[in-house]
């Protein structure tokens, strides 16, 4: 936890997050009113998070449209919750980066499906006649909880950095003005920075 909550990495989470930009979450609170809220109340943030007191507030879930008219779910944490979940997943993408295959290409840094491509375009050139490429339909709605906690825990050691993954992973959904999923085992939702970490 004392890696996440440096002053070094808050630093770099807080600018990533304003780069980003993107809609408010369940909150309202704007990318903008990130700064004067820290300023305000980043020691009882950082606080809340070293003592296990600290609850994600629940995303919340729009639709956006797909090919054929179908709607893909996105879940939009606050923008607090999203400055918490960046300088989790910088702390914690570096360690198991190096445990993922070198071709698997979603939801990577410095990887995109124009690089799989890429990678496709390589082996035939090798001979290979074959590409297959999977894509786990509905992954976030299925995944299970305690699977992915225990595979977290055999290279995350601390306890409260996986309470804390926990409460992410239950924290959660609004729709409209209605509840979802509070605080009981719920679906990642597609979208959070959070999904990308613990997936990965």
């Amino acid at each position: 936890m004392s890696q996440i909550l440096a002053p070094s990495n808050l630093n770099r989470a807080f600018k990533q997050v304003v780069r980003n930009g993107g809609s408010g979450g369940v909150d309202k609170m704007k990318c903008g009113a990130l700064l004067p809220y820290l300023l305000e109340h980043k020691d009882e943030l950082v606080e809340s998070l070293l003592t296990g007191k600290y609850n994600p507030d629940p995303v919340r879930r729009v639709e956006i449209p797909k090919d054929k008219g179908k709607k893909r779910h996105l879940g939009i944490p606050t923008v607090v919750d999203r400055l918490v979940q960046q300088a989790i997943a910088q702390v914690l993408s570096p360690i198991h980066e190096r445990e993922l295959s070198a071709g698997s290409f979603g939801f990577r840094p410095k990887r995109s499906a124009h690089g799989a491509l890429l990678q496709v375009c390589r082996h035939v050139k090798d001979g290979y006649r074959y590409a297959v490429g999977i894509d786990l339909a509905r992954f976030f709605d299925t995944v299970n909880h305690s699977k992915l906690l225990e595979i977290l825990l055999r290279t995350v050691k601390d306890g409260p950095v996986i309470s804390l993954i926990h409460k992410y992973l239950t924290s959660g959904v609004m729709i409209g003005n209605q509840p979802f999923g509070r605080r009981k085992p719920a679906r990642i939702t597609n979208g959070t920075r959070i999904t990308s970490t613990v997936a990965g």
